[in-house]
């Protein structure tokens, strides 16, 4: 269906807001695939705080340059789909590899992390990793372990000192 001028704008201004926000994009192939099954892949997108849109290949690569992102062309092919990961891009990745597997028409072709874009094994490798909070948590141990360390080399003089004198007033009370 033609898109007139003012709605061209329209939909590349309101992609390029999408690219923007978005940490992640994930760009699949959807031919074939029931609405119910792709409204199904929207909710559960929408559950990790991303958004699943269908895009416009000419207006999508025309966003992508207002967006200062780079252009995917090879995956801007066909009828595609669009996810955005906007908080999470591991958690929309994970929903959008696990539903291609489920539905046979549907197919993860590629995306963009940052300004990096990814073939379809980053999606899935991308998919892999844990989730957010996780990550987050083996990060504070990581920067939490050196410091713990360090307070107890701090305080091991001092704990050795109590410890002699304790062992000295034990062999004075014996003594006595």
């Amino acid at each position: 269906m033609p898109v007139n001028k003012e709605r061209r704008g329209e939909l590349i201004a309101e992609y390029a807001e999408w690219l923007k926000r978005s940490q992640a994009v994930i760009i699949s192939a959807c031919p074939g695939v029931p609405t119910k099954d792709l409204y199904r892949l929207r909710t559960k997108i929408h559950d990790v705080q991303g958004e699943l849109h269908m895009v416009k290949n000419t207006l999508a690569a025309r966003a992508f340059k207002e967006a200062g992102l780079p252009v995917p062309e090879q995956l801007l092919v066909g009828s595609v789909i669009m996810s955005f990961g906007l908080t999470d891009p591991a958690a929309v990745a994970k929903a959008t590899v696990d539903f291609a597997k489920e539905v046979q028409n549907f197919k993860v072709k590629g995306g963009l992390l940052g300004n990096r874009i990814m073939d379809a094994a980053g999606v899935t490798a991308l998919a892999e990793l844990p989730p957010r909070p996780i990550l987050l948590g083996g990060l504070v141990a990581t920067i939490q372990g050196p410091m713990s360390q360090l307070v107890n080399v701090l305080n091991a003089p001092m704990r050795e000192l109590v410890q002699v004198l304790k062992a000295r007033s034990e062999q004075a009370q014996a003594a006595a």
